[in-house]
């Protein structure tokens, strides 16, 4: 039988599939991040490897394992995989897109309200010392009609947070590399502008756009600096997107309202400043934590596994290793 392993548990879903393909496999049971130690024994032998993207996969971890055949990452991202040096080796690398759209687009939705409208805050607060009663200016938030929502990369994220976020009576617009369709445009009542525009104008600046060496940092102290006092800046797609210690600096001197995070620059390690506003929101990387996107997620990776064993059709290559 061929062997499978698992670096970190997946939902019941994924091992149902395995154990009805009678394949052999081996999950990491232990809390926490698997060591690089344990990843290094566990590779030697294996010719599928299923991981998350909290498992870094990289020339070492490769070149220990000679019988690898995939790496079929439980994410969308993989910039935690040497996909490069896979290649090299001959190695597919598969993803699981698509499926978290949604789950991320409601999180993103929820981090604008709950900053908007002083959510965490005020639950804080009420957990704490409370409050007097109702006054005419306590506690005051700011409605999302009429504003404007930024939006940095219109993938398929962005596109379904723009769909829902336009129920709010919000006005949208966004930066990418290359323009939606005008059709596009139209059914997301979304307007297309250069990247300066979009973080000068936006009330509500939401990234979505994939890590690469052209947007690592892409908001840093001097793109707050054209960011209106009063904007609020999310952040659901990779950490490093934003330089953290800028963003500590542009709070500090209210140069932006507030921020929202459920991914961070060094993740998993949260930059201890940013701990100290009651403007910001940090989430522990739950962008598609629903049980709907895990699931689907799971059905991908394992019949990824099983399509490669059986020498069949990948779906999500991000690799561009050829299947001919």
């Amino acid at each position: 039988m061929s062997h499978i392993f698992l670096s970190a548990k997946i939902p019941t879903i994924g091992t149902k599939l395995l154990d009805e393909a009678h394949l052999d496999y081996e999950v990491f049971e232990d809390k926490g991040v698997i060591s690089k130690e344990e990843l290094l024994k566990k590779v030697q032998d294996c010719q599928v490897l299923i991981c998350p993207l909290s498992t870094t996969v990289d020339r070492e971890v490769i070149n220990q394992a000679p019988h690898l055949r995939l790496i079929a990452n439980f994410g969308a991202g993989f910039n935690n995989i040497d996909t490069a040096y896979a290649k090299e080796k001959n190695i597919y690398v598969t993803n699981t897109p698509v499926v978290s759209t949604n789950a991320t687009a409601e999180l993103t939705a929820g981090l604008i309200i709950a900053l908007s409208r002083r959510i965490v805050e005020g639950d804080r607060l009420m957990h704490g010392v409370g409050f007097d009663g109702w006054a005419p200016l306590f506690f005051l938030g700011h409605e999302l009609k009429g504003k404007t929502l930024g939006i940095i990369g219109m993938g398929q994220i962005g596109q379904s947070l723009a769909e829902k976020m336009k129920a709010f009576g919000m006005k949208i617009i966004y930066s990418q590399r290359h323009q939606l369709p005008a059709e596009q445009e139209k059914a997301l009542h979304a307007q297309f502008r250069t990247q300066e525009e979009v973080i000068q104008q936006s009330d509500i600046l939401s990234l979505h756009a994939p890590l690469t060496d052209e947007t690592h940092h892409l908001l840093n102290y001097q793109a707050f600096e054209q960011m209106k006092n009063s904007a609020f800046v999310i952040n659901a797609a990779r950490g490093p997107l934003i330089d953290e210690e800028e963003l500590v600096q542009a709070l500090t001197q209210q140069q932006i309202a507030g921020a929202a995070l459920d991914v961070y620059e060094f993740e998993p390690e949260v930059t201890m400043a940013l701990k100290q506003f009651d403007n910001v929101i940090l989430t522990p990387h739950i962008g598609n934590a629903s049980v709907e996107a895990r699931d689907q997620m799971a059905e991908i990776v394992v019949k990824n596994a099983i399509a490669c064993l059986q020498k069949k059709p990948l779906n999500y290559i991000v690799n561009g290793l050829s299947q001919d």
